[in-house]
């Protein structure tokens, strides 16, 4: 007799894999990973989000969250989803994050209300709490402050709608306070970006680290997988002055120039986003410097202009930070009302780039 033979598509066998490893299944991510990347969807400027890893243990339900919360389908018009954006879009991590979680939510055919907290975690409460007011029976929350959406957080629940948050975590415990966090290793990531930079230096380096807005969980895994892995690795490696850029370009630049005043000798930069590390090259330029030659610059994120700048040199490396949460998130939430649950921590797997590969990348589309 001959095997039976699976009628499920290539997209279709990957979704299937993702939802196991949604829901921890154990050894479910190099097989969604292998699945996923030969599908479609995940090449090009589809490059979409792979689980690598997922917390073990049951998956978080809507009858176990919070002591349970009623059972929404998530296509019915009265299903109003709402969407917490924490940063502008300016910044091209949160325009891709935004119109992914937005296109998504469309061609599902789900109801969506969003708001844009513009760094500020004061008004990310209020506008949380807004969007419940407007109707919002479940969110999805990309926090601006891990231990400031207490307020917003504490009324989601006491109105029984549960919140998933993406690419930072809140303070709080899942499948009580909020379903799951999905984000990238931010602790990986920072290790890589130090290994990098050892590389690029020959592993003798005074270093500045432009660290990310306090207060989250993004810079304080950033700075210190970097930190630890120079400590454990790096000996000739040391860190000459650390200050936030607060994840800003124009801050970056200022801070940058700042560091370089003090420390002439500075000869590599960490820079823990983009956004700074376009900041730190152009003060760089402004003191007669050559960034890439003159001091070496490893940054995370793996935006379009900094993967150009790995492909011209100016950077020696970036480290991806996939925001394309759509199609993840909202399998999530149709595994949350769908009974297989979802792990209280998803992790995704994110790209390298470096001279090796940032040209073909940038032509194969998949960059942001």
């Amino acid at each position: 007799m001959r095997p039976r033979v699976s009628t499920l598509t290539r997209p279709a066998m990957a979704a299937a894999l993702v939802a196991a490893c949604l829901a921890g299944t154990a050894g479910c991510a190099k097989s969604a990973s292998k699945a996923a990347a030969s599908s479609p969807t995940s090449t090009g400027t589809a490059a979409q989000q792979v689980v690598a890893t997922s917390a073990s243990g049951p998956g978080c339900t809507y009858q176990t969250y919070g002591g349970g919360v009623p059972k929404l389908n998530l296509t019915d018009p009265s299903t109003v989803v709402g969407f917490s954006q924490s940063e502008s879009t300016s910044n091209p991590f949160r325009s891709t994050e935004t119109d992914s979680i937005t296109n998504q939510a469309k061609s599902l055919g789900v109801k969506l209300i969003q708001r844009n907290a513009n760094a500020d975690v004061n008004a990310q409460n209020s506008q949380i709490e807004d969007m419940i007011a407007q109707g919002a029976k479940i969110l999805i929350v990309a926090p601006e402050n891990s231990d400031g959406l207490g307020p917003a957080l504490a009324e989601a629940k006491a109105k029984k709608i549960p919140v998933l948050t993406i690419d930072r975590t809140a303070t709080g415990t899942a499948c009580g306070d909020f379903i799951a966090f999905i984000g990238s290793n931010f602790y990986g990531q920072a290790q890589i970006a130090a290994d990098d930079l050892a590389s690029a230096t020959n592993s003798q380096a005074k270093v500045a680290i432009l660290s990310g807005t306090p207060g989250n969980d993004v810079t304080t895994d950033r700075t210190n997988g970097f930190q630890d892995e120079l400590k454990a690795k790096y000996p000739n490696m040391s860190v000459v002055s650390s200050q936030t850029g607060k994840f800003d370009q124009t801050d970056g630049q200022s801070v940058m120039a700042q560091m370089l005043q003090a420390n002439p000798g500075i000869n590599a930069v960490y820079a823990e986003n983009d956004e700074m590390a376009l900041g730190a090259i152009q003060a760089i330029t402004a003191a007669g410097k050559t960034p890439g030659k003159d001091i070496k610059i490893v940054s995370i994120d793996g935006t379009q202009q900094c993967v150009q700048d790995v492909a011209s040199g100016s950077i020696y490396a970036d480290v991806e930070t996939n925001p394309r949460f759509g199609p993840l998130a909202f399998q999530s939430l149709q595994a949350f009302y769908g009974g297989s649950g979802v792990s209280s921590k998803v992790i995704i797997k994110d790209s390298h780039f470096t001279q090796d590969n940032a040209k073909q990348a940038l032509a194969a589309g998949q960059v942001y």
